[in-house]
């Protein structure tokens, strides 16, 4: 078994390391991590034609092999599933420090590496750990992840990660995973859980205000709004509920499409 290891959060996050490490429990271990913070990329992999990105081997505390990229989560895990980086059986992403659940799926970097692995006929695990106060209380951010109990997740992580290896499947499979912020005895449990529509505090409003060094050009300002309640059976309401979320996430497909409608009927029009 061979576990590639990524996030979102750059190959310095104190969450990496403490997953890598986790990880050797299961087989070889590959670490392959954005050279710099790429939160919110989802699965981009940035202009190739453009960013001629670079990749450099890297010490690793408890990894031999472990590397650099400059460029998107995502595109770290197209370059390993095309054999850069020697051939790679699963994909596990984190620890990223904030909850990735909710609408907040579709951006993150964190699950953004997953899906991309899958979509390459690898399967994957993405951890994420809540943070106190979200990370939007006015505090700066180191000090918000300050107390992160990185072994916590990771131990959840290694557990879950045993389950899904010892389990039949039918496809590669693309699980989220989303702990709180708690050691592991003062955790609730854990839920099987669907995604849900929000995450556990939203953006509500963006405004343009006039730079002040630039007469031209606007910062955009934005508002947070309060902390939301969800049900238990949806990825955020458990999570927040101090359980152990865990959601297996879909293949994006196509919709059945109304042969009458007048879309159709405009098409039809133009052909």
């Amino acid at each position: 078994m061979r576990i590639l290891v990524t996030n979102d959060d750059g190959i310095e996050s104190e969450g990496l390391r403490v997953l890598a490490g986790a990880m050797t429990a299961h087989g070889d271990v590959v670490v392959v991590a954005p050279d710099s913070e790429y939160s919110g990329a989802g699965a981009a992999i940035g202009p190739l034609h453009l960013m001629d990105p670079q990749v450099h081997q890297v010490s690793f505390d408890g990894i031999a092999d472990a590397w650099a990229v400059s460029g998107a989560p995502a595109l770290c895990v197209m370059f390993a599933r095309l054999g850069a980086f020697g051939p790679v059986d699963v994909v596990v992403s984190g620890i990223n420090p904030g909850a990735n659940v909710g609408r907040s799926v579709y951006h993150s970097g964190t699950v953004g590496a997953v899906l991309t692995g899958r979509n390459g006929g690898i399967p994957g695990l993405a951890v994420s750990q809540t943070v106190e106060g979200f990370g939007v209380e006015g505090q700066g951010w180191e000090e918000a992840i300050a107390n992160q109990r990185w072994h916590a997740a990771a131990e959840v992580a290694s557990t879950v990660l045993s389950g899904l290896l010892g389990d039949e499947h039918d496809s590669p499979w693309a699980v989220n995973l989303n702990v709180p912020n708690l050691d592991v005895a003062d955790m609730k449990g854990w839920r099987f859980t669907d995604v849900g529509t929000l995450p556990p505090r939203s953006i509500t409003s963006a405004s343009l205000v006039p730079h002040p060094d630039n007469a031209e050009a606007f910062k955009v300002t934005m508002q947070w709004g309060d902390a939301v309640d969800m049900p238990a059976d949806v990825d955020t309401g458990a999570v927040m509920d101090d359980y152990v979320s865990v959601t297996f996430l879909s293949r994006l497909v196509a919709l059945p499409a109304k042969a009458d409608s007048k879309l159709a009927a405009c098409l039809d029009g133009l052909f």
